[in-house]
Protein backbone atom coordinates (compact mmCIF):
# COMPACT_ATOMS: atom_id res chain seq x y z
CA UNK A 1 0.00 0.00 0.00
CA UNK A 2 1.26 3.56 -1.11
CA UNK A 3 1.50 6.14 1.96
CA UNK A 4 0.78 9.66 1.39
CA UNK A 5 3.76 11.83 1.80
CA UNK A 6 2.54 15.49 2.71
CA UNK A 7 5.15 18.38 2.79
CA UNK A 8 5.87 19.26 6.34
CA UNK A 9 4.47 22.79 5.95
CA UNK A 10 1.30 21.76 3.92
CA UNK A 11 0.49 18.92 6.44
CA UNK A 12 0.76 21.89 9.05
CA UNK A 13 -1.81 23.92 7.06
CA UNK A 14 -4.05 21.00 6.61
CA UNK A 15 -3.91 20.99 10.84
CA UNK A 16 -4.46 24.36 11.65
CA UNK A 17 -7.40 24.10 8.84
CA UNK A 18 -9.01 21.65 10.95
CA UNK A 19 -8.48 23.01 14.05
CA UNK A 20 -10.21 26.08 12.32
CA UNK A 21 -12.93 24.13 11.08
CA UNK A 22 -13.53 22.89 14.77
CA UNK A 23 -13.50 26.21 15.80
CA UNK A 24 -15.86 27.71 13.55
CA UNK A 25 -18.21 24.87 13.22
CA UNK A 26 -18.51 23.02 16.40
CA UNK A 27 -17.00 26.08 19.07
CA UNK A 28 -14.32 23.40 19.98
CA UNK A 29 -10.69 24.05 20.23
CA UNK A 30 -8.54 21.08 19.04
CA UNK A 31 -4.56 20.96 19.68
CA UNK A 32 -2.33 19.98 17.00
CA UNK A 33 -1.85 16.43 18.33
CA UNK A 34 -5.26 16.12 17.81
CA UNK A 35 -6.03 17.56 14.80
CA UNK A 36 -2.76 15.81 13.13
CA UNK A 37 -4.37 12.25 14.06
CA UNK A 38 -7.70 13.18 12.53
CA UNK A 39 -6.19 14.54 8.87
CA UNK A 40 -4.04 11.07 9.35
CA UNK A 41 -7.42 9.06 9.50
CA UNK A 42 -9.11 11.23 6.65
CA UNK A 43 -6.24 9.94 4.69
CA UNK A 44 -6.02 6.95 5.71
CA UNK A 45 -9.92 6.18 4.72
CA UNK A 46 -10.74 8.74 2.61
CA UNK A 47 -7.39 9.12 0.49
CA UNK A 48 -7.36 6.02 -1.41
CA UNK A 49 -11.44 7.14 -2.65
CA UNK A 50 -10.01 10.41 -3.87
CA UNK A 51 -7.05 9.42 -5.16
CA UNK A 52 -9.13 6.83 -7.65
CA UNK A 53 -11.39 9.27 -8.71
CA UNK A 54 -8.00 11.23 -9.75
CA UNK A 55 -7.28 8.06 -11.89
CA UNK A 56 -10.55 7.98 -13.22
CA UNK A 57 -10.48 11.78 -14.21
CA UNK A 58 -7.29 11.61 -15.59
CA UNK A 59 -8.22 8.36 -17.78
CA UNK A 60 -11.33 9.83 -18.93
CA UNK A 61 -9.19 13.42 -19.38
CA UNK A 62 -6.73 10.86 -21.53
CA UNK A 63 -9.25 9.21 -23.58
CA UNK A 64 -11.15 12.11 -24.54
CA UNK A 65 -7.58 13.74 -25.83
CA UNK A 66 -6.96 10.65 -27.62
CA UNK A 67 -9.98 10.22 -29.52
CA UNK A 68 -9.44 14.24 -30.21
CA UNK A 69 -6.46 12.88 -31.66
CA UNK A 70 -7.68 10.29 -33.54
CA UNK A 71 -10.29 12.89 -35.31
CA UNK A 72 -8.27 14.99 -36.09
CA UNK A 73 -5.34 12.28 -37.81
CA UNK A 74 -8.67 10.98 -40.04
CA UNK A 75 -9.28 14.24 -40.86
CA UNK A 76 -5.59 14.61 -42.86
CA UNK A 77 -6.72 11.80 -44.76
CA UNK A 78 -7.03 12.46 -48.24
CA UNK A 79 -10.09 10.61 -50.25
CA UNK A 80 -8.71 7.86 -53.13
CA UNK A 81 -10.59 7.82 -55.88
CA UNK A 82 -11.53 4.46 -56.55
CA UNK A 83 -12.14 3.07 -60.53
CA UNK A 84 -9.50 5.60 -61.97
CA UNK A 85 -7.68 4.85 -65.05
CA UNK A 86 -4.73 6.12 -66.52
Amino acid sequence: MMTLKIPKEEREQLVRNIQGYFIDERGEEIGDLAAGLMLDFFLKEAGPYVYNQGVRDAKKLLQDKIMNVEEDMDALQRPIELNKRY
